[in-house]
C-alpha cells in the first residue's frame, strides 16, 4: 500500500503544480459541479425515460445508479473509510467545498463511468460524450485535490463493472431489447 499512496502522492503534487491555472480552476469546478448528488445524471435519466425510444435506457441507468450508489457510496466507502487527501495534507487550499465523506472509491467518477457505461451499451454515439465527460469528472477530483488518483481509478473500474452487470441482468429478465 505503500507505493499505491507514494504513486497517488506524486501524481496529485504535479497535477498541483504542472495544471493549474485560474481558467482550469473555474472549469474543473464547473465539471466536478455536474456530477455533485449525481445531476448532469439524473438529468439525463429523467430525459431518457421521458421518450418511448429510450425509456429502457433509461430504467436499466435508473437501476444502475441506484446499484452504485448504495454499494459504492453506502457500503465500499464506509468499510474502506480512506481520507481525503486534503486531510494527509492540510495546507493545501482547496477549490471547493470540503467533502464530508471518504475519499476510496471516488463517488463522483462511479456515477461517472456507471452512466456513460449504459449510454454507451445504448448508444455508442451518445456514449463516446458520455465517456469524455466521466474522464473529466474523475480527473476534476484529482485536480481539486479531494480524490487520490486510485480514487478515481477504482470509481472507473467499479461504475463500469456495476454498469456492465446491471445491463446483462436486465438482458437476462428482458428489460432491455435496445442495450447491447
Amino acid at each position: 500500500m505503500d507505493i499505491i499512496q507514494e504513486l497517488d502522492d506524486t501524481i496529485l503534487y504535479y497535477v498541483l503544480n504542472h495544471f493549474h491555472s485560474p481558467l482550469m480552476d473555474k472549469f474543473m469546478i464547473y465539471i466536478t459541479s455536474l456530477d455533485n448528488s449525481r445531476f448532469i445524471w439524473i438529468i439525463i435519466t429523467f430525459l431518457l425515460l421521458l421518450n418511448k425510444r429510450t425509456r429502457c435506457c433509461g430504467i436499466v441507468l435508473t437501476a444502475a445508479l441506484s446499484v452504485e450508489c448504495i454499494l459504492g457510496e453506502g457500503v465500499l466507502k464506509q468499510i474502506i473509510g480512506r481520507d481525503r487527501p486534503f486531510i494527509r495534507f492540510p495546507d493545501i487550499k482547496l477549490l471547493i467545498k470540503k467533502p464530508g465523506s471518504f475519499s476510496f472509491p471516488s463517488g463522483h467518477t462511479m456515477s461517472s463511468f456507471t452512466a456513460a457505461t449504459v449510454i454507451f451499451h445504448a448508444s455508442k454515439y451518445a456514449g463516446i460524450p458520455a465517456y469524455l465527460l466521466a474522464v473529466l469528472i474523475g480527473f476534476s477530483r484529482v485536480y481539486l485535490f479531494v480524490h487520490y488518483p486510485s480514487d478515481v481509478l477504482a470509481g472507473a473500474v467499479f461504475g463500469f463493472v456495476t454498469a456492465y452487470i446491471v445491463i446483462r441482468l436486465a438482458k437476462i429478465i428482458g428489460i432491455s431489447d435496445t442495450i447491447n
